[in-house]
């Protein structure tokens, strides 16, 4: 306290006095970069005496250009007391605590502190100056400060002068305690864009704001960047289209590879490709890939093609009950897309435009076939349509089917048609005696056929068939039932069996046959006579030749009359001049003519005479049985023949039809199938039912 007490009194006594020593100016703390020079500012006021600057407590001299330092001096007027220190090139040993002391006067400054900065050097990136890199792989850059810096840099990286931001520059000391050497690594995915970049890594500190810097330069090795193009991009179906595909690549471009949608193109080489579009070009891309060394890259582009209509789902058949629902679907594709109508086949009202159809509450009247259609682009190809049927689940629809009239004992059948969908768990026949399903009972018989398709336009059906054999008069008069049951109801129709009687039949059977025999002998007799002719020679006298019957006289005769071989019997024979010739005719025809002059055709005998016509003409039969005797038809041979006399033909002599059989039906046996109905008009539906044509017994003739 004493002391104290001392110090305050001498400091008021020259405050008083204005001769006591005491300090201007004294040093501050000083930061300088290493190389430069440092100043330290000390001075006195109201002294006179010795001043000198310590380092770290060591005096430097009293001296003003303190010899043994070369680089420090004191500068200033020493009289006004002014002792500033000067350091000049700072170097690192110079960073110490300065004093400024007033030695006679006991006076000492506050300590300064200079500190020494030294400014980095320059970075070192490793790989530079040329990096090379791989494009889309990831990589890392290495910067790298050593040397003494003080303080330690900061190292930067910079792109075209623009500072990477948003990128970890992790910055670490390469030995723990060592001053200025550090290291930066920056963290990038380089693209082929980055190909000749230029990267700076910049090294700054407080001794060297402004930094340092290293450049690198980036060489980037990149798979192919491919472009790909058509033309022309828009196309008709079977129109050539060219494919042209660019790459640019580090190493160069290796090879091309083409595809179609997915599948390689054989045969594609190079960067071009000329191929035939066609529809599946819209949906099945064309791609490009193209390699180097380093990997690579493909494009893919899909063409425009114009198409018709192609059918993609074809609408399926569908069964409903009635009154429910109904729905079709189709799909047609195209480019552009194509229209779709749809109809009922035989129709041309459009139901729908859509590709669904949907019909409600759907009826018997609605079953049928439906037509999705598509109509073609605009090239004209292309379109169509595809169909399904609808088939509508009813009670049975039962029809009578007409039936051929039957004889009474015949055969006969009655048939009836049944539509019904589901099919009909049974068809039924029945009558008064009882019923039958199927099989035989009795003298009936069941068979069931599919109906032709189209039959009553309502899609597939069953003919039932009932054979009756041993037709009887209760079958003409009460009818049949013909029934049929599903599962939705049931349904029937009765059916009647027609009669015919046997003798029209006989009738217009024995009529065709006269007709026809009679014909035949005309034919016959004129081809007999010419032939007669050819053979024989005849004197121009007037000669009338008969040609003798047979003995057989039972074709021309009732069936009371004997019969007799005298030639007397058969009538006289025409007068003649030349008896003589009349008989040599006579046994040459006897024995030359193999039928004896007979010719009978189906029970038919005819009479030939040969005579002069009046006028010198021959006189030929009718040409029709329907002709009356009287009147024959003149014909004039001479010119042709150039024969006397001419031959004449007289009608038939005597001629019948034979009686049929007198029993026209042979008895009956009941077959095991009859087989298929006939449904075409005019037939009868039963052949076997037919009635059979009468046979004749052949007459035969005996000399």
């Amino acid at each position: 306290m004493l002391v104290a007490a001392l110090l305050i009194l001498l400091f008021c006594y020259r405050g008083r006095a204005g001769l006591w020593p005491h300090f201007l100016k004294q040093p501050e703390d000083l930061v300088v970069v290493l190389g430069e020079e440092a100043w330290l500012p000390c001075a006195l006021g109201s002294y006179r005496g010795l001043v000198q600057w310590t380092k770290d407590g060591l005096a430097l001299g009293g001296e003003r250009d303190l010899p043994g330092w070369s680089r420090y001096w004191i500068s200033g007027d020493a009289v006004s007391g002014q002792h500033d220190l000067h350091i000049r090139p700072v170097e690192l040993e110079d960073e110490a605590l300065y004093e400024c002391q007033a030695t006679q006067a006991g006076l000492r400054s506050r300590p300064a502190q200079l500190h020494v900065l030294v400014p980095p050097e320059a970075p070192q990136v490793l790989g530079g100056p040329s990096v090379s890199l791989v494009a889309g792989v990831p990589s890392n850059l290495t910067c790298r400060s050593r040397g003494k810096a003080r303080p330690n840099p900061e190292l930067l990286w910079l792109r075209d002068g623009v500072q990477l931001d948003g990128t970890a520059f992790p910055q670490i000391l390469l030995k723990e305690g060592t001053t200025g050497s550090v290291e930066s690594t920056l963290f990038l995915t380089p693209s082929s864009h980055d190909d000749g970049a230029t990267l700076v890594c910049r090294a700054r500190s407080q001794a060297l704001p402004t930094g340092r810097d290293t450049a690198i330069t980036l060489t980037l090795q990149y798979p192919p960047v491919v472009t790909l193009s058509a033309e022309p991009q828009t196309v008709q179906e079977g129109e050539k289209v060219t494919f042209l595909c660019q790459a640019t690549a580090q190493p160069p471009v290796t090879g091309y590879r083409w595809a179609k949608g997915g599948s390689p193109v054989f045969g594609a080489r190079g960067p071009r490709l000329e191929i035939v579009a066609d529809a599946s070009f819209l949906t099945e891309p064309v791609s490009c890939e193209v390699s180097n060394a380093v990997g690579s890259a493909n494009r893919s582009t899909a063409l425009d093609v114009l198409f018709g209509p192609i059918l993609q789902a074809k609408p399926e058949a569908i069964s409903v009950d009635m009154g429910e629902d109904a729905s079709f679907s189709c799909a047609w594709r195209g480019n552009p897309l194509p229209r779709i109508t749809w109809t009922r086949r035989g129709g041309t009202q459009v139901l729908s435009s859509r590709p669904t159809l949907r019909l409600a509450s759907v009826g018997p009247e609605d079953a049928g076939d439906y037509v999705c259609r598509a109509e073609p682009g605009r090239s004209g190809l292309g379109g169509g349509a595809a169909e399904a049927r609808l088939t509508v689940n009813a009670p049975p629809v039962v029809t009578a089917l007409h039936s051929a009239p039957a004889l009474l004992t015949g055969p006969a059948r009655v048939q009836c048609l049944v539509f019904a969908s589901p099919a009909p768990e049974a068809v039924v026949w029945s009558w008064d005696e009882g019923f039958l399903e199927a099989g035989s009972r009795g003298r009936f018989l069941v068979e069931t056929f599919p109906a032709p398709e189209g039959l009553g336009g309502q899609g597939p059906g069953l003919i039932s068939v009932l054979h009756i054999s041993g037709t009887q008069e209760s079958d003409f008069s009460r009818g049949f039932n013909c029934s049929a049951r599903n599962r939705l109801g049931e349904a029937g129709t009765r059916v009647h069996l027609g009669r015919r009687d046997l003798l029209p039949t006989v009738r217009i059977v024995a009529g065709v046959a006269a007709a026809a025999t009679t014909l035949l002998m005309i034919i016959t007799g004129v081809a007999l006579c010419c032939w007669r002719h050819s053979k024989s020679s005849f004197s121009k006298q007037k000669n009338m030749v008969r040609i003798p019957g047979s003995s057989d006289a039972s074709s021309s005769r009732g069936p009371g009359e004997e019969e007799t071989g005298s030639s007397e019997d058969r009538g006289p024979i025409a007068p003649s001049d030349h008896s003589d010739l009349v008989l040599d005719e006579k046994e040459a025809l006897e024995t030359k003519d193999p039928t004896n002059g007979y010719y009978k055709v189906r029970g038919v005998s005819v009479s030939l005479s040969l005579g002069e016509a009046p006028g010198g003409g021959l006189f030929l039969p009718p040409p029709s049985p329907l002709r009356l005797p009287g009147t024959p038809t003149f014909y004039d041979f001479n010119p042709h023949l150039d024969m006397v006399p001419p031959c004449r033909l007289y009608r038939a002599r005597a001629g019948y039809l034979t009686t049929p059989h007198p029993r026209a039906f042979t008895s009956y046996i009941k077959p095991t199938s009859f087989g298929p109905p006939d449904l075409t008009s005019g037939t009868p539906l039963f052949p076997y039912a037919a009635f059979p044509t009468p046979t004749h017994q052949r007459l035969q003739t005996h000399v």
